[in-house]
């Protein structure tokens, strides 16, 4: 008797490590592993990353949506972040990005997206209201998550806590820095932000982590190899029932440990490969 979805996720711990050649290889994969979470449950529910690295997957799971593979109608979406203080409509939010480079090129029903609201009158309310919401929803199936370079995962900045859950956290200078290239100016950057906490990621049924680029190998090294610590906040992800990370050569490039992830993948079961 074949096992069904929920059970593989209740079943495995482990951290899969599945390493291609560059991003657009790492956007297939990913995309096969989102749309097979679409095709095995009836009303999924996704948590979905912004930022450089998931654009590769934003645009092949597109093109499954354009040849009729997948269908989003009846998924609901959270998304991981959001600045403090951008307008929805300010081409740096994280609402303009989800609309520009997905949800406006899908069949999304706009009721079924939930993005944290930076904007709201009490923050510390609408950060509780977003936990609520996840929990009636039943959870999430499935969360993508990037990393920074420093280890973070959504916006859980290096020392923060392990079990965090969605709230307004301050920005590093090193994450102000890396985000700077995505505004004129540095100094634009805002210092505060909502974000999913690792408590609340850690309760995703199935974690896809994706990295791609050597400035990534240090902090995918920390995640994967390393000691669990709130130095790399991602390495929490060790403890997590199933996480898949897909990397490209460049990010994959520090492991000591990659003919083994390799040899894992290619004696995978049927029903745990993608």
């Amino acid at each position: 008797m074949p096992l069904k979805a929920d059970t593989i996720c209740r079943d495995m711990l482990v951290m899969e490590v599945i390493i291609r050649k560059n991003g657009e290889e790492c956007g297939l994969v990913a995309a096969r592993i989102v749309a097979k979470c679409l095709q095995e449950k009836e009303k999924p529910v996704l948590g979905l990353a912004t930022g450089s690295t998931p654009l590769q997957l934003y645009g092949e799971l597109i093109e499954l949506y354009r040849t009729g593979t997948i269908s989003f109608k009846e998924c609901t979406t959270f998304n991981l972040d959001e600045y403090v203080g951008l307008d929805h409509s300010h081409p740096k939010s994280y609402h303009r990005y989800m609309a520009d480079n997905f949800f406006g090129r899908v069949d999304m029903c706009a009721e079924n997206i939930n993005i944290p609201d930076g904007t709201a009158e009490d923050l510390r309310q609408t950060c509780q209201e977003y936990e609520t919401k996840i929990e009636q929803c039943g959870g999430i199936d499935l969360q993508i998550l990037g990393i920074g370079s420093n280890g973070h995962i959504g916006f859980n900045e290096p020392m923060g806590s392990l079990s965090s859950r969605t709230w307004i956290k301050i920005l590093s200078k090193n994450t102000i820095k890396d985000n700077g290239r995505f505004f004129k100016d540095a100094r634009e950057v805002p210092r505060h932000v909502i974000t999913m906490g690792i408590g609340t990621i850690m309760e995703a049924r199935h974690c896809l982590i994706m990295a791609c680029g050597w400035k990534k190998s240090e902090a995918v090294k920390a995640m994967i190899e390393g000691s669990v610590t709130a130095q790399w906040p991602a390495s929490a992800l060790q403890f997590h029932r199933r996480t898949t990370a897909v990397l490209d050569e460049e990010a994959a490039s520090l492991l000591s440990h990659r003919e083994h992830y390799a040899w894992v993948e290619e004696n995978m079961m049927p029903w745990q490969t993608y």
